[in-house]
């Protein structure tokens, strides 16, 4: 009688053994890094375009007619308010000229990587409305 045809088995080389657990210590912390410092990025720049949205929005407050440099500083801080914790330890300053309004908004971002807090600063300038004739 004639025994069937088996395939012989895939047995590894015993010098690879545990080497998936080996790749597995190198690329993770590389996988991660590359996972946190996307992430990173895009904290900083969501605390960027809250900070110019803030800036703008109290610049439009203070350069309606009878805006005050009070209103500047109020709408900006409501805003930035209304957003949560995007930006710690917020700044706001306004100036004020003759023809125009000028705001500048910083703060720290949030984080995600352990001791290091990104700091923004973004302005804003507008036209101040007032009346010619």
């Amino acid at each position: 009688m004639t025994r069937p045809a088996t395939r012989p088995r895939a047995r590894p080389l015993r010098g690879e053994r545990g080497s998936v657990s080996v790749q597995m210590v190198v690329i993770m912390p590389m996988l991660f890094g590359i996972a946190f410092t996307g992430l990173q990025a895009g904290l900083y720049f969501y605390g960027r375009s809250a900070a110019l949205s803030a800036a703008t929005t109290g610049a439009s407050a203070a350069a309606a007619e009878h805006g005050t440099l009070g209103d500047c500083h109020q709408a900006a801080a409501a805003f930035l308010t209304s957003l949560g914790d995007v930006l710690t330890r917020p700044g706001i300053a306004c100036a004020r000229t003759a023809t125009t309004i000028t705001v500048e908004v910083s703060g720290d971002t949030l984080s995600v990587i352990p001791g290091w807090t990104p700091h923004v600063v973004q302005e804003a300038v507008q036209q101040a409305e007032r009346i010619t004739r």
